[in-house]
């Protein structure tokens, strides 16, 4: 009898069990595969964010804090002072300044100084560079935040806070710069930045000294 029943083999609600054990085990592993690689992409999108921030803080705080006060002459050839501060991203460009410290390790003919431009377009925080301070079309924009809302920007003046810089008789450059930025998910982000700490030219004869 016992032999018999080897024989037989599994029975009908015997492999029905099976395959629906294996089922489960199967969904859950598809699950669980499902979320781990959800989870990784929503790690590397918010690491790229991050990213963003960083490099956006450093392109901010190394062309305010060599901020000069040097006039230039758009496109057209009209005057214009070496820093132009709006109060956020209404204005076009909300910030516009000349910076210092533009290495030329190549030696091209060109000034040390550079006139760079912030600007929001299309939810993209851009950066503008200038390859001459008069006169020049402006370079390629090189985006350095997306999915921007807004930009709010106040400057640190004599002790006081003004949403807008005006040049004032003495008062060259701002002290310093916060800027408010709102995402496309209402989230906010605030820094500050110290403008015109100086910048210390390269020494006689090394490499990028020209300009």
């Amino acid at each position: 009898m016992m032999r018999r029943a080897a024989e037989t083999g599994f029975t009908l609600i015997e492999m029905m069990i099976a395959l629906l054990i294996f089922g489960l085990l199967a969904a859950a592993g598809v699950a669980l595969l499902t979320f781990s690689v959800r989870a990784q992409s929503a790690t590397a999108a918010r690491l790229d964010d991050i990213a963003a921030f960083g490099r956006l803080s450093s392109a901010l705080s190394a062309d305010l804090a060599q901020a000069s006060d040097r006039a230039v002459r758009d496109q057209d050839g009209t005057p214009m002072p070496g820093f132009i501060g709006a109060s956020g991203s209404i204005g076009a460009p909300m910030l516009q300044l000349v910076r210092s410290g533009w290495t030329n390790l190549d030696d091209a003919p060109r000034s040390g100084q550079q006139k760079v431009e912030y600007r929001l377009d299309g939810g993209n925080l851009q950066r503008i560079a200038y390859p001459m301070l008069d006169g020049a079309n402006p370079l390629a924009p090189a985006i350095l935040l997306r999915s921007v809302r807004g930009i709010d920007l106040r400057y640190r003046i004599a002790g006081a806070w003004s949403d807008r810089w005006e040049q004032k008789p003495g008062i060259a450059l701002p002290d310093a710069m916060e800027m408010v930025v709102t995402r496309s998910d209402g989230t906010r982000f605030r820094s500050v930045y110290v403008v015109g700490t100086g910048y210390a030219l390269p020494a006689e004869g090394a490499p990028g000294s020209a300009g």
